[in-house]
């Protein structure tokens, strides 16, 4: 790939009108603003547009003191509008929360574009056993829309999602469990950024295991596992259960790029592509925005090469 391929942290992505955006995690007042916005016609070439907005939402800023970024968005279309997730932490803490933003359109030039900040999805405090960051929307095969999150803690959740308003729904929080990471003498376990698909009949959850934002030093890779319901039991092609710490090892880094991680999913066209950031051992270790072609085993597991 070419062109503004770093620094990507945590991207999502999805093709409009025949473009593919990718959106990332964002700071204020370092590198591309807060969600950076990058289009290529062809998964190769790659533009910077510039911030999707201009500062984090006043609530977000009461709600988790010190916060300067919006981290680790997730996008989504449905009911005729753009969904973006995104989350404000501090780093380390699980006082966080999950804001939703729409849009009617990813076309800059239409007077229908603007992004519309919607407010608090789904909070954590200190008290809390999850981590309300690292959002990821999927619709089931039944039409019922979800959203899995998760970073460190007691693991990786899912809860229940209203498609009319891209939250969960009044009277209905439920938070589940899907994966967990219990390693002796380490808390919490080293597990987050959830993602989602359906094929052939299984869900397949996909999730980084060790430590990224560590440059060259990262230890960040990417495991899979899948089970017959969105909400699992989720298990690696061992058999082993992922609430137990274990999944199928799908991307490990190699000399050049250490640490990928925090993928999304991209099906277009009839192909399959993993989207996700690694550590360029010949930049200094600048996180940088990959995309690797997923192919399938006869028995139904992805494999993918860095």
């Amino acid at each position: 790939m070419s062109g503004d391929i770093a620094p990507v942290h945590d991207p999502c992505i999805i093709k409009a009108n025949g473009l593919y955006h990718v959106f990332c995690t964002g700071h204020e007042g370092e590198g591309s603003g807060l969600i950076p916005w990058r289009t290529s016609p062809d998964l190769e070439h790659w533009e910077l547009k510039g911030p999707l907005f201009p500062t984090i939402p006043a609530w977000a800023k009461e709600a988790v003191p010190g916060t300067r970024g919006m981290w680790a968005p997730d996008i989504a279309f449905f009911n005729n509008r753009y969904h973006l997730w995104y989350s404000c932490s501090t780093f380390g803490s699980n006082r966080s929360v999950i804001g939703l933003a729409t849009n009617a359109t990813l076309d800059p030039d239409s007077p229908d574009y603007g992004w519309q900040d919607r407010g608090l999805v789904i909070e954590s405090h200190a008290e809390d056993d999850f981590n309300a960051i690292d959002s990821n929307h999927i619709e089931d095969r039944e039409g019922n829309h979800w959203l899995s999150l998760g970073s460190f803690w007691s693991g990786l959740k899912l809860l229940p999602m209203d498609p009319r308003t891209g939250k969960p729904p009044a009277g209905n929080r439920e938070i589940r469990s899907l994966a967990s990471r219990p390693v002796p003498d380490r808390a919490p376990g080293a597990i987050e950024a959830p993602f989602m698909i359906e094929r052939d009949g299984y869900y397949y959850l996909f999730a980084s295991f060790d430590y990224c934002c560590r440059g060259e030093s990262s230890s960040y890779y990417i495991v899979v596992g899948r089970a017959r319901d969105v909400a699992g039991p989720f298990a690696g092609q061992d058999g082993r259960s992922m609430m137990d710490g274990y999944g199928t090892l799908l991307l490990r880094g190699d000399r050049d790029f250490r640490g990928p991680g925090h993928n999304a999913f991209l099906r277009d066209d009839g192909a399959d592509y993993l989207v996700y950031h690694a550590y360029d051992a010949g930049q200094d270790g600048l996180a940088t925005l990959r995309i690797s072609p997923v192919t399938w085993t006869p028995d139904g597991w992805p494999t993918v090469t860095l």
